[in-house]
């Protein structure tokens, strides 16, 4: 069934921390923000969501939280689907983003949701997501970040680190009890979380894009092993468009792939032939900009059909027709 999805107001969206590659230039200088085109692109997504029957429900903005228009990386809902009691955990933020807790929180449980902390460093439903019969985990060296030293031009490199510690699989154990997790190793800054280097999408989820030069040696054997011919790689030009930052969503037994717009048209039919249809979208000033794209602009919430009923007014009043009718322009 259709899906309900939080999504972050775009109106103060810009590059304050600078904390991945894709927020600087090769001088290590922030970028800037072109707000129009970000603005625009955004109302567009969200429209197309809107379309294929998504309830948006959208965060207001705050000037001071210009990376609340990636909700990925609140936390997570378990299950996700299904029957049981649902809770969500919030994320351990990095030092330029922990502020964004004081707003999910209590957003949160205006939706009707009970909410936990997960203590260690740790991002979200951007780092922990089903996949087939599985959880995975995806995790890297999380790093101070700063300047450092070397040789050549400019004589300095960014070190950016990941986000998600191994150290949070203890947690997630104990927060998806009985579900398989399988922790991932990510290896390149570009890709610092693991929905920007893997997608599962199909009636279970059951297929899975994996951009498998962005995970260490090791996590592409465990790939390999446990899916098998259901594993699609990537190839970098795709990878690069962040084609695995794509998100799945239904409608009347139909499934439909939102996909940054430019992804190749090799990669387009082999998901048509699993049974997905592709709605291609532009991402390109976030994903340019703020190193995220369509599946970072997208907090994942479940079937719009069990959502806790205390809610229901909340997420009305913060529905993306009320909040924007038709959207601007």
């Amino acid at each position: 069934m259709p899906r309900t999805i939080l999504m972050g107001d775009p109106a103060h969206f810009s590059v304050r921390g600078g904390a991945n590659p894709h927020t600087r230039n090769a001088l290590g200088i922030k970028k800037r923000v072109d707000a129009d085109r970000a603005r625009a692109q955004w109302h567009a997504l969200a429209r197309a969501l809107a379309a294929h029957g998504a309830e948006v429900c959208v965060i207001p903005p705050d000037a001071s939280l210009t990376g609340l228009v990636y909700p990925a990386n609140a936390g997570f809902l378990y299950p996700l689907e299904g029957a049981g009691r649902k809770i969500f955990y919030l994320s351990h933020l990095l030092p330029t983003r922990a502020a964004e807790i004081g707003v999910y929180r209590p957003f949160l449980q205006a939706m009707g949701y009970e909410t936990r902390d997960i203590a260690a460093p740790f991002e979200g439903e951007a780092d922990f997501f089903p996949a087939g019969r599985f959880m995975i985990f995806t995790h890297g060296r999380v790093e101070r970040q700063r300047f450092v030293p070397r040789m050549g031009i400019p004589p300095w490199r960014r070190v950016y680190g990941f986000r998600s510690d191994i150290g949070a699989i203890s947690e997630l154990e104990g927060a998806a009890p009985g579900r398989q997790i399988i922790p991932l190793e990510l290896r390149l800054e570009a890709h610092y979380h693991g929905d920007t280097v893997l997608c599962a999408f199909g009636p279970a989820r059951e297929y899975l894009l994996a951009y498998m030069d962005g995970l260490s040696p090791a996590s592409r054997a465990r790939l390999q092993t446990e899916f098998g011919d259901n594993l699609i790689a990537l190839g970098r030009a795709d990878a690069e468009l962040y084609a695995a930052n794509s998100f799945q969503t239904e409608l009347n037994a139909s499934l439909y792939l939102f996909m940054p717009r430019g992804v190749s048209p090799e990669l387009l039919e082999i998901v048509k032939r699993r049974g997905a249809h592709p709605v291609l979208c532009d991402a390109s000033e976030f994903l340019a900009k703020g190193g995220g794209s369509i599946k970072c602009m997208i907090l994942d919430l479940g079937p719009r059909g069990e959502q806790p009923a205390a809610g229901a007014a909340f997420r009305a009043a913060h529905s993306y027709a009320s909040r924007f009718g038709s959207g601007p322009g």
